[in-house]
């Protein structure tokens, strides 16, 4: 559904270390900075963008607004959290675990990375 997410980030250097560390749990390629210093991860199935607002104003987060990863397995969504956590993202809400609720068994964490915007890893469970 869509090509791209493009997230605000107030220090392209923190992003850059906290998105290498959790997208590479999920088999993701460190980011490529483009001549207008942004950062892109691309994916098979789409593209995720780090820049500093166009605007010139501070990157602030979404209120309510969550990017959400898929991933293959519940140990894979522990390690993306771990490595969120270690490397300047904040672990919020419930930890890491299996939630129930009308769209089935899902195991998933959350956490938000250094310029405030909410990530979820979450695993469909059988």
């Amino acid at each position: 559904m869509f090509s791209h997410v493009m997230v605000g980030a107030n220090d392209l250097g923190a992003s850059r270390k906290f998105y290498d560390a959790v997208l590479g749990t999920i088999g993701i390629a460190p980011g490529v900075t483009d001549e207008k210093g942004r950062i892109f991860y691309l994916s098979p199935t789409g593209v995720l963008g780090l820049t500093t607002p166009i605007d010139g104003k501070p990157a602030t987060a979404a209120n309510g607004g969550t990017i959400g990863f898929n991933v293959a397995d519940p140990a894979t969504v522990d390690k993306w959290h771990a490595a969120g956590v270690a490397n300047g993202g904040t672990s919020i809400e419930d930890p890491p675990g299996v939630r129930e609720g009308g769209l089935g068994k899902m195991y998933l964490a959350y956490l938000r990375d250094p310029s405030g915007n909410k990530l979820c890893a979450l695993h469909r469970m059988g």
